[in-house]
């Protein structure tokens, strides 16, 4: 069985350069996969990179 990484929302929001209470948000709307692990929200890490990569082709 393999592993998944996670993140915390500190390091999801310093990934995406967003505000934590933006991430909160996205894990309520399940904008982006996340999993609720000892009453912490982690996020899945390569959903956050899938999503770094969507919002970046959005900026240019």
């Amino acid at each position: 069985m393999s592993s998944v990484n996670v993140l915390s929302i500190e390091q999801t929001a310093k990934i995406l350069n967003l505000n934590e209470t933006t991430i909160k948000r996205f894990a309520r709307e399940k904008l982006i996969q996340c999993v609720e692990k000892e009453g912490q929200t982690l996020f899945v890490e390569e959903a956050v990179l899938k999503y770094k990569e969507f919002q970046d082709k959005f900026k240019r």
